[in-house]
Parts: structure tokens; sequence; C-alpha cells
């Protein structure tokens, strides 16, 4: 099957892209080159629960992020869309406030007792930093410790700008923080998770740090009661410890993550799934950290529109009624024994990470890239967008993990051969993916 002409629209398009927009599209996790590069179907006509449709009219069952883990309830909800379609026939944007800001509001800390306040923005990166520049108002102090990543601003890429190396396992390996002022090095203070030896370094080394963000669960356990010691360190530096929860929220239980850790912030950040696809974000905190925005400027016309608050309202309320995260953790974990039963079937060394709601999937041989990349391009040939990751979808039926699992014991052994002789590099049609986001607790997007 010849990839080339199966999405010859989609191929075409994406050069076209690459000449009129840097990179080619605004998210680097959307990039064919993190997937299949010269070869993957790069967009879409159509989606509706996880299928999508490309446009060469393929059609593709869509086991990999799932909008990059923002549908959890799958593409096109009737029920998320249906209250969309109402708030824009009334109006998406006016003069005057939406009461479901207020809605969501009360909502949201209803969920979470310990936040007294929230703000809303309508991105994951852009509500990090709307959290950053609030927290930073409350404490007064500049310095910031942090695991893990959290957008594109120039508050975290600062981190590289003392030391390259610094977000190396956080993004990308060496990146370059160009356009970041200089004026900000020192002010981020990276830690492994899991490694409380080095926020206490940090802590020790470094006056003057205000804040402590981080992820609270990725695809590692907490081991030895590290998020304790996180908050308790936060609490005894007067420091404000931010969950970011924008990857994690909503997808293992209704909430924030550390409701089911048992950890406290002093604030957290929610976007992606929390909208199920729509544009959201929302950032809750206790009530005295939450009052320094309006020491500060924090504003911007579209974070006041309709369609993201609604979308939240029903996409939470929906998980509520269904009781979404007990379904993709069972869901989550058939995929997981599933695929290590053909793995082992098929003779392919290979480890399924994380939680059953979001899983990461790794071939443990030193050419490990190369072998995913050949992953991709023989389920993409059966019709399966696949990659590194699995972000569970309420959308998944047993139907779907049917259909799934035929066609990875069909490719896995070819990828069991190709890697016996010692041929994955020549078995690809095209060039080997590039390496996706790396985490210091975590390696996928």
């Amino acid at each position: 099957m010849n990839l080339k002409e199966k999405n010859k629209k989609g191929i075409e398009l994406y050069q076209k892209a690459k000449e009129i927009i840097p990179g080619g599209t605004g998210l680097l996790s959307k990039r064919p080159e993190m997937f299949l590069p010269d070869l993957w179907p790069s967009y879409y006509q159509k989606a509706k629960g996880c299928y999508v449709w490309d446009l060469d009219d393929n059609k593709y069952l869509d086991f990999s992020s799932m909008g990059i883990g923002a549908c959890i309830l799958g593409y096109a909800d009737d029920d998320v869309n249906q209250a969309v379609k109402e708030a824009i026939d009334n109006g998406s944007m006016n003069t005057l406030n939406c009461p479901e800001e207020v809605e969501l509001a009360q909502m949201l800390l209803k969920i979470h007792s310990w936040a007294g306040m929230v703000r809303f923005a309508r991105t994951g990166g852009e509500s990090m930093a709307v959290a950053v520049r609030i927290a930073r108002a409350f404490s007064g102090k500049d310095k910031i410790a942090f695991c893990g990543y959290h957008g594109w601003a120039d508050w975290y890429l600062a981190a590289n700008l003392a030391d390259d190396k610094n977000l190396d396992g956080h993004l990308l390996a060496g990146l370059t923080p160009n356009g970041v002022p200089r004026g900000l090095a020192g002010t981020m203070l990276p830690f492994h998770f899991n490694k409380i030896e080095e926020l206490e370094k940090i802590v020790k080394e470094n006056q003057g740090i205000g804040l402590i963000v981080m992820e609270p669960m990725k695809f590692q356990e907490d081991t030895s009661d590290f998020l304790t010691k996180v908050r308790r360190i936060a609490t005894q530096i007067n420091a404000v410890l931010i969950f970011d929860e924008i990857t994690v929220g909503f997808r293992f239980n209704i909430g924030g993550a550390h409701l089911e850790l048992g950890i406290t912030p002093d604030m957290a950040v929610f976007a992606k799934g929390i909208s199920n696809g729509f544009p959201m974000g929302a950032i809750i905190g206790k009530k005295e950290i939450m009052q320094a925005a309006q020491t500060s400027f924090i504003s911007s016309t579209y974070w006041t529109e309709r369609i993201g608050p609604t979308a939240a309202i029903a996409t939470i309320n929906k998980m509520a009624r269904e009781n979404v995260p007990e379904y993709l953790e069972k869901i989550g974990l058939a995929i997981k024994m599933n695929l290590l039963e053909l793995a082992k079937r098929h003779n392919i060394d290979l480890t399924v990470e994380g939680k059953p709601a979001m899983l990461h999937i790794t071939f443990n041989y030193f050419n490990h890239q190369a072998i995913r990349t050949l992953f991709t391009q023989e389920m993409l040939k059966r019709g399966v967008l696949a990659s590194g990751g699995i972000y569970v979808s309420l959308a998944f039926e047993e139907k779907h993990l049917k259909e799934y699992f035929k066609a990875v014991d069909e490719v896995f052994p070819i990828l069991a051969k190709s890697i016996e002789a010692n041929r994955v590099e020549t078995d690809l049609e095209g060039p080997i993916a590039h390496s996706t986001f790396q985490r210091l607790n975590s390696i996928i997007s």
C-alpha cells in the first residue's frame, strides 16, 4: 500500500502550509514529523466518536492522542455539541458577561472545596501563564522551582537561558530559548519527579523561591511520599504550590488528580479535557492568592466568550452522570493487558506504562524511535492512527478494541521480523519520526 498516494491531499497541503505557517502548524504535537514524516495524513475533514476522516476520505480509528488528550468523551460528542450549538444560537460574544462562567466557577469550587476563587482563560499554555503571574504577584518573588512540561511561555522557557540543558527531559533536549528575555535567566530551577533531594538542594542554594510548579501525576508513581514532601517544603518556604492538571485533570476522577492523591495545592490549572475539544482553561486557587490577580493586569476579550464555559459545564456534567473515569479505567486496563499479551505472543519487548486512562508504549530496543515509527506506519496502512501513547476515551467501545487489536496482531509480527533481521530503518517508507516531548515525569505530549 502506497501511503503517499493514499494520503496525497493531506501530505501536499502540509507542504504548502510549511511555506506560509512557521512549523506548518501551531502545535508541535500535531506536526506530521512527530508521527510519520512525509506520510502522515496531517489534516481531517470530519471526526466523530473515535474515528477521523482525512482529506482523501480515508477513515481512521484514532488510538493515539484523541485530540492531544482533549476529547475524553470522544470527537463531536452529541451532548456537548448540543449545548454549544444553543450557546452559538443565543450569541457567543456580547457586551455583557455570560452567566455560564459563574456557573462553571461554582461547579469547580464545589468539586475542589479547598479553593476559593477561579479565573478563566482558553488554552493550557496561557492558563499556566496566568497562574504564574498571579502566584508571583502574591508571593512577591521571581524564582520558580519546577518539574515537568508547562507550555511555551517565557516564564517556562527561561530555564534554558542559564543552561540549555535545563529543559532536557522536560521539553525537547537542547531547546534554544530564542526570543526569551535574557533578564529572566536564573529564575527557573528544574527538579525531577520523585527526587526530593533535588528540590531540597534548590531551596537550600537559592533565596527567593516563590513558586513550586509541577504535574502531580503522569506515568511515574509517587514514591516515598514525594508529593507530601513537596507540599511540606512549599509551606515551609512560603512558596505557592501550583499543580498543572492540564493533561491529567478530569481523566482519572471528577476534578483534579490531586483529589485522588490526597495532596492539596495552593493553585491548580485545568484545560484540555475539561471541555472536550472546545477552547477552555481554568485557574483555581485559595482566595487570598487569587485576589492578587487584582494587583496585576490579566485580561483578554475572548476569555469572556460563551462557548468554552458552556462546553465545560456540559462535559463535566456528562463525566459525572456516566462515571467516565471509571469507564476509562476499565477500558484502559483491557488495552494494556491485551497489548502486553500480544507483545509476548509475537516476541516483542514492550513496556506499557501509566494509569489505564492514559497509557504510554515503549519498545525496549536501542532503536526504539525507528521501531515506533514502523509501528505507526504499519498501523496506518490498516486504518489506525497509532503512536507511542493512547489517550483512552469514552468513545472506545468493545468493537473498537477488537479493530485495534486485530491491527496490532498483524503489525507486531512485522516488527518482530524487522527487528530480528536488523532492517527496521530500511523497512520504513519515510524518515524516522522526531522525538516527542520529554518530561521529567513522562515522555509523551
